[in-house]
């Protein structure tokens, strides 16, 4: 059904089953995926009505019918049978409409093969396209069919060309039934005229839907809905000869609205103003309810003249309303609070600055509480099939890493005692900051008395001087921000025999180096920050902050790093994106990210192994180009074969004794910094 209110009225179909047809209900539900992909939601009910009727007192005859065991059954769908269904098209239309436009529109079915018309129509209503759930071919007089997919081409694109280039105006609201007529006419001939001067393939598609029977049939006498059909036609197509007087007086007045430099809708509104009295003035016979336009694919204009509510403040995904977070003090939380575990539907969510402990002494958070998740990020992705990007292609969400206890940081840093005084020495040989004084040089700052002397005792001598007397001074400054980056897929959990500790995880080994990486820049000096990240699919990347730049490094920091866990797949070029771009906020000099991973960019919904493997490569150029070095550790042995090819020859190192790990990564970061 692809939308809430269709799913709504599906609900109320089966109360009525349920209260006039009971034996049917099962059996119907047991075909119900044959009867949605052949009938709409109006021809479901029709098709139910019908054997309600004809087999109410007949409980046999019920379960036969609705079991499709019956050939009434299968002759009435056949009858109630429809081409193409929204729910079937509706990708392809968004991204039709978002080539056209550069921009997403927000389409949504709406069922109206019910008794009425209504719905058959298009319209614009609170951000969203709303089109009929299905089409069928449509016959023109020639014998030929267009096809159902065009039509849905043609209504969404009529539709998104208003909501481009049209706006309500209160004048319109205010007008006559017949001006509401007359401006709705113009509006449509005139975004359409825009949109083609953009698009002229447009044309072609509207003006083939508007030489259908209704809309050309030029009788002695013709109705109302002929009339303005044709005008429309005649308002599109320029080659289009038509005898009628209110022809020629709409192109005339059109004209007049296309010239309009400033206020078109004043010239709009005048020419409505003006028709509307010719119309009446000819007696015309106008009705809203019974003329309505017979053209297939444009919508029914009350975009136009329906103020837009300035109050809705829901998120157009889902139509409701927002959801309100309202910050509240410990007496408000305890006397007024309704529900204290409501659920993600709730009108309002209050906040207490401090933790709510219930009676047995238990938060409410511990209790009920869900982690916090960030806003969610896009970034796009890199398709090498195609060479192109596809925009805002994965969705990157920073969540909160679990807590675990600082004391197993402790007690490793204490049993890698030895290591940690090793790293110390190390550190201290770093190039130290402050003001360095480079000696022998020839275009120094000042002179070097010394060899100054040396040279001109030389010169004395008949020996040929050393040049090299200058003392340059220059102002040494470690001006470098660096993030560690950490796979946590599900094969950091593998286990490792390792000479000295026996059987270790992968995922245990990367916690280890990582302490000692903060350990060793805490001594240092770098501003550092600590991140890890898994993947769900492409509109699942987690990313965790065990560190930012400014946070201290204490207990807290040591707890989420005890509390690692490893999970889910690896989607390496969108979590480099996303540590880019908080990197890239840092108005440090040098920058570099350090990848620790244990196998190649995988995730769930990729079979292509080359597909994320050249958008992680991507994604390392694009680092590259803001000044960002990314350097990778892997722990695969047999990384040789993609990850030069993905990082460059000089921006990888593979780790061959895993056991290592903890000593080598810090290692690595001090002599690359030097």
């Amino acid at each position: 059904l692809g939308e809430l209110e269709l799913f709504r009225g599906y609900l109320l179909l089966l109360d009525q089953l349920l209260a006039q047809a009971p034996r049917g209900v099962r059996p119907m539900l047991g075909k119900i995926e044959v009867l949605l992909e052949k009938m709409t939601l109006g021809g479901l009910r029709r098709w139910a009505s019908w054997g309600i009727s004809a087999y109410r007192s007949d409980f046999a005859a019920q379960v036969e019918f609705f079991g499709l065991n019956t050939p009434q059954s299968l002759a009435v769908l056949q009858q109630e049978r429809r081409g193409v269904l929204f729910i079937d098209v509706q990708r392809r239309l968004i991204m039709y409409l978002r080539a056209l436009w550069g921009r997403d529109f927000f389409l949504r079915p709406t069922s109206g093969d019910y008794e009425t018309r209504e719905g058959y129509q298009p319209y614009i209503e609170n951000y969203f396209i709303h089109v009929p759930d299905a089409y069928d071919d449509v016959e023109n007089a020639r014998g030929g069919k267009t096809a159902a997919l065009e039509l849905y081409r043609a209504a969404a694109a009529h539709a998104a060309a208003h909501v481009v280039f049209s706006r309500y105006d209160p004048r319109f609201e205010l007008a006559k039934p017949l001006q509401r007529l007359w401006i709705g006419i113009l509006e449509d001939a005139r975004v359409e005229h825009l949109a083609i001067q953009k698009f002229p393939g447009l044309f072609p598609l509207w003006q083939h839907l508007g030489r259908l029977p209704a809309c050309v049939e030029q009788a002695a006498e013709p109705e109302t809905v002929a009339i303005m059909d044709r005008i429309s036609l005649a308002l599109l197509d320029a080659d289009y000869a038509d005898p009628h007087p209110f022809v020629a007086k709409a192109r005339e007045a059109f004209i007049r609205v296309l010239a309009a430099e400033e206020d078109v809708y004043d010239v709009l509104m005048a020419a409505a103003e003006k028709l509307a009295e010719e119309c009446e003035k000819s007696s015309w016979n106008y009705s809203v309810q019974k003329d309505q336009s017979e053209s297939p694919y444009r919508d029914d204009n009350r975009y136009l003249w329906t103020a837009p509510a300035t109050d809705w403040s829901g998120d157009p995904l889902s139509g409701g309303q927002a959801q309100v977070h309202k910050y509240v003090s410990i007496m408000e939380m305890i006397n007024a609070v309704d529900v204290e575990t409501a659920g993600d539907d709730a009108q309002e969510v209050w906040v207490l600055a401090t933790e709510f402990y219930d009676d047995d002494g238990l938060t409410f958070n511990e209790k009920e509480g869900k982690t916090p998740v960030s806003q969610p990020v896009n970034y796009s992705e890199w398709d090498y099939q195609t060479q192109l990007e596809r925009p805002l292609w994965v969705t990157v969400y920073e969540k909160h890493p679990k807590m675990g206890d600082p004391s197993e940081i402790n007690t490793m840093l204490e049993q890698q005692k030895p290591l940690v005084q090793r790293l110390r020495k190390l550190i201290e040989a770093v190039q130290p900051q402050g003001v360095v004084r480079t000696r022998k040089v020839e275009d120094g700052d000042e002179i070097d008395i010394n060899a100054a002397i040396l040279a001109m005792t030389d010169i004395r001598m008949g020996q040929q001087p050393d040049p090299r007397i200058g003392i340059r001074t220059r102002l040494n400054i470690r001006d470098l921000s660096v993030m560690l980056l950490v796979d946590l897929s599900e094969s950091t959990n593998d286990l490792l025999r390792t000479r000295s500790e026996g059987d270790v995880s992968v995922l245990h080994l990367a916690r280890e180096a990582t302490a000692l990486l903060a350990e060793a820049l805490e001594r240092i000096g770098d501003p550092y920050m600590l991140c890890g990240f898994d993947s769900n699919g492409r509109h699942d990347v987690e990313f965790y902050k065990f560190k930012d730049f400014d946070a201290p490094y204490d207990d807290k920091v040591k707890g989420r790093l005890a509390g690692m866990t490893g999970q889910l797949s690896t989607r390496m070029g969108a979590a480099l994106r996303h540590a880019g771009h908080l990197l890239d906020q840092r108005a440090s000099q040098k920058k570099l990210i350090l990848l620790l991973t244990d196998g190649e960019p995988a995730d769930n919904d990729v079979r292509d192994p080359q597909y994320l493997r050249f958008d992680t490569k991507k994604a390392v150029e694009e680092l590259n180009r803001k000044g960002i070095r990314t350097f990778c550790l892997s722990l695969d042995p047999y990384a040789d074969e993609y990850v030069s090819r993905i990082f460059g020859q000089r921006n990888y190192l593979v780790l061959d004794h895993v056991d290592k790990l903890p000593e080598k990564l810090p290692q690595l970061y001090i002599s690359m910094t030097k």
